[in-house]
């Protein structure tokens, strides 16, 4: 392997891709680096410039010329942050969402396309490629909290989030299948019937691979959505996964206009309890109960949408 390998797989993979084949339309009318901005920004909801120039390794200017035109097209919204008055947070507007998505529905149309023309068989072997590339490249550091990337669940991430929940659950605190199958009924529920505009799932990914989930559901009370199924690796904790999903679960359920956000869990979720203070929910009702095959309390808890967070 030399240098010039790298750089002739490099050219081959950014024509297979288009990466700089601007006449397509694929990520008119902004440029691909534009686009990886917005990118961010829909998957990490609150977020400001230094975060941006770090995790995408941009030039203070050059970032600060694409927030200026953003904020003239209507895309973003900047504030002061409440942590730090010298850092302005940056979030999407309605419209900045749109066109994220927008660009997000061309990407994967064009990534569809070019999976079309792999032949079935051969795509696990490229997946499995595809993967080994990343894992080696990746060797050389610990994984960094700006490594990881919040998106929309793809096919298959729906078994996973079940999957996942059930086998953690009773590695860490010797829950029973009776856990797994509320887990499969609440991602049926979710699967089978739900609004895109008021619900929604995150996956968290890193290095190619789910390493963690939360849903955001309506609940049967007026105007209050519910926080579900909150999880994260073993050997990802500490990277602020769990602040960071939490966070977008606040972000959207505020932004499409719930007044309450209420969530259910179980007083032996202490590290899971932290993160819920942290972002200021509070808790209001606690029961005995027997599920799962243990002995277990039960929590309530709320957080007022129209009140600030601790963290904010």
């Amino acid at each position: 392997m030399t240098v010039q390998d790298i750089r002739a797989f490099n050219r081959f993979y950014t024509n297979v891709i288009g990466a700089l084949d601007y006449s397509r339309h694929l990520y008119a009318p902004y440029t691909l680096t534009e686009s990886r901005v917005l990118y961010e920004l829909a998957h990490s909801p609150r977020t400001d410039a230094a975060d941006l120039r770090t995790e995408l390794s941009l030039d203070a200017g050059y970032l600060s010329r694409i927030l200026n035109k953003f904020e003239q097209d209507g895309l973003i919204e900047r504030t002061p942050s409440r942590r730090d008055p010298r850092r302005r947070n940056v979030t999407l507007t309605a419209r900045g969402r749109e066109t994220a998505a927008l660009l997000a529905e061309r990407a994967d149309e064009s990534v569809g396309a070019l999976l079309s023309t792999v032949p079935p068989t051969d795509r696990p072997r490229l997946a499995e490629a595809m993967r080994t590339v990343r894992t080696i490249l990746s060797t050389a550091r610990p994984p960094r909290a700006e490594d990881v990337v919040l998106r929309d669940p793809g096919p298959g991430d729906l078994g996973w989030i079940v999957q996942r929940n059930a086998a953690l659950y009773a590695a860490e605190y010797g829950w029973n299948a009776d856990y797994e199958g509320l887990v499969a009924r609440i991602v049926a529920d979710f699967a089978e019937d739900h609004d895109p505009h008021l619900e929604r799932v995150w996956i968290a990914e890193l290095d190619g691979r789910p390493v963690g989930c939360v849903m955001c559901v309506r609940d049967d009370a007026p105007a209050t959505a519910r926080l579900r199924l909150l999880l994260v690796e073993p050997d990802t904790r500490g990277l602020g996964i769990g602040d960071r999903l939490v966070r977008a679960v606040i972000d959207f359920a505020r932004g499409v206009g719930y007044r309450e956000l209420v969530l259910w869990t179980n007083d032996v979720l202490s590290a899971a309890r932290r993160i819920y203070q942290r972002h200021g929910f509070v808790l209001v009702a606690e029961k005995p109960h027997r599920s799962f095959g243990k002995d277990l309390v039960g929590q309530d808890w709320r957080l007022d949408l129209h009140g600030t967070g601790s963290d904010e």
